[in-house]
């Protein structure tokens, strides 16, 4: 089957979020025995299709905003539309539109019109669109959504961080998740005013687009709310801290002597989501049915680019929220980076959770002392690593 792709934004190198959204949409649908999906901003329609022929869903409606890409939107769809199991059309199992996302969404609002899956895939900051499109999510459904602003939710455009997303956005050296988190705190809060609960399934960047796959949940679950909060680094001495807003008191004491009289650390950013990133037991349902068909996880719905995200993304739930560039340490001990296994190995042997982040590459994740991680990073000794790898600076990703 040959899809046109048009004068339409179509990038090959999206394929693993779309692989990971077929996959997804599968487990929705073996989750609710069912399957709808609305493709917001569908551009050529290729999610659209792959949601239908890949993942069997029984209804999808594709939208895009340009009224001369609805031609090609309904040829790439059409055999989408039947025939059915009995032989006769089924124009009813997919509908082009071309309406803005505010009107589409409004008027599934009026008629009532809920989906398993919601993608909203668009362009620059779709914070406007939450509300909306979050009443467009069935109980237990998903709302799959993409972010290609790049710069205020890395802490490069703190203005515009606090118009489009209500939060202070600093400079960090996990520039990537920190995006993400800040991403994920406007969908809790737009989720919470609804009387609704949230729950991340995966969440990841490439550094260009933001990307976040998060569950609706028919009420928030106890203690939810912990996980609004606060993350501070200190670019002095490189510490970091998070605290729930919920029990948010004073900053503890880092290693600057600044800090040591009990100033805040240098750049707070938050509100955002402190707590996992992926829900490790839907990344698993979702790994074997990728890797059903075809060597090394790579199918004809998974490729291998997707297989390895996915397996990267299986092994880092996103606790604790602190993240180190390996590059930060070697600076900080003024030689080369670390070796990352012998790292993770030292800190769990001392007692500490550690993994390596699926976010961003050659950055460790543990709830260690700063201190005491710089302390095992030089018993641990360097490695081959570049000190460069994994460095979030003061460029804008993607830009």
């Amino acid at each position: 089957m040959r899809v046109r792709t048009g004068d339409g934004f179509f990038r090959p190198q999206s394929r693993p979020s779309r692989d990971l959204g077929v996959l997804l949409a599968r487990w929705l649908r073996a989750e609710h025995g069912r399957l709808r999906v609305l493709d917001l901003m569908a551009g050529c329609g290729i999610r659209a299709l792959r949601y239908g022929l890949e993942a069997g869903a029984e209804a999808i409606w594709a939208n895009d905003a340009d009224p001369e890409r609805l031609p090609l939107l309904e040829t790439n769809l059409a055999p989408l539309a039947g025939p059915d199991g009995a032989g006769k059309a089924d124009p009813e199992r997919v509908r082009c539109t071309a309406r803005t996302a505010q009107q589409l969404l409004a008027g599934c609002l009026l008629e009532r019109r809920r989906f398993e899956l919601v993608d909203l895939d668009g362009f620059g900051c779709p914070t406007a669109l939450l509300p909306l499109a979050l009443e467009a999510v069935a109980f237990d459904g998903v709302l799959y959504l993409a972010s290609t602003d790049g710069r205020s939710p890395t802490g490069h455009d703190r203005p515009a961080a606090i118009r489009s997303l209500g939060a202070a956005a600093r400079a960090h050296p996990a520039s990537w998740e920190l995006a993400l988190r800040l991403q994920l705190g406007v969908i809790a809060r737009s989720a919470w005013a609804m009387g609704r609960g949230m729950r991340p399934l995966f969440s990841f960047s490439e550094g260009r687009t933001f990307r976040t796959a998060v569950q609706l949940r028919r009420r928030p679950e106890p203690g939810e709310e912990t996980n609004l909060g606060l993350l501070a680094h200190c670019h002095g001495c490189g510490d970091q801290q998070a605290q729930s807003l919920l029990r948010l008191r004073g900053w503890a004491p880092c290693g600057c002597g600044a800090s040591a009289t009990g100033a805040a650390p240098s750049s707070i950013s938050g509100p955002l989501w402190i707590g996992p990133l992926q829900e490790c037991s839907a990344l698993g349902a979702m790994a074997i049915d990728g890797g059903r068909s075809g060597a090394e996880g790579a199918s004809a719905s998974l490729g291998r680019e997707g297989a390895r995200l996915l397996a990267a993304l299986s092994t880092d739930p996103g606790l604790p929220p602190r993240c180190w560039p390996l590059a930060e340490i070697a600076r900080r001990l003024g030689r080369g980076p670390p070796r990352l296994a012998a790292l993770l190995a030292a800190l769990r042997a001392d007692g500490w959770q550690a993994c390596s982040s699926a976010v961003m590459a050659a950055q460790v994740r543990t709830d260690a002392p700063w201190p005491r991680l710089l302390e095992l990073a030089q018993v641990v000794g360097p490695g081959q690593t570049s000190p460069a790898a994994g460095v979030a600076d003061d460029k804008a990703p993607g830009a």
